[in-house]
């Protein structure tokens, strides 16, 4: 089956629109973020957060900004995908969302949250 000429993928459009506008980004996973506690949303929350991973750098660089296996980030970020808080975590911070999505949290390697002090 060839491809059209012209025609781009759902998801390729999406990666590309939350690569451009990171406010749309940040919106998209506050969303996703709130699908994580229903068990028959997760698996659209984990891939939201997924694309928006393959928006900023790709899995691959997403992976290695976070000091974790790409292959660990894909089985995280997977439908089936069970990721800790800690992965969950410095893949926020570096796709560099945190300080949008979630306004008075820090993050610190390894140990976890703090509030922010005003």
């Amino acid at each position: 089956m060839s491809r059209l000429k012209g025609v781009v993928s759902h998801h390729e459009r999406e990666v590309a629109e939350l690569r451009a506008d990171r406010e749309l980004a940040v919106a998209y996973l506050k969303a996703a973020m709130e699908s994580l506690d229903a068990p028959d949303e997760r698996a659209a929350g984990l891939l939201a957060l997924r694309t928006v991973a393959e928006a900023h750098g790709g899995m691959g660089a997403v992976a290695a900004d976070a000091g974790i296996s790409r292959e660990s980030l894909y089985r995280s970020l997977s439908p089936k995908g069970n990721p800790t808080l800690r992965t969950l975590l410095a893949v926020l911070k570096t796709v560099a969302v945190i300080p949008r999505a979630f306004p008075g949290l820090v993050c610190r390697a390894p140990s976890g949250l703090e509030q922010a002090q005003d």
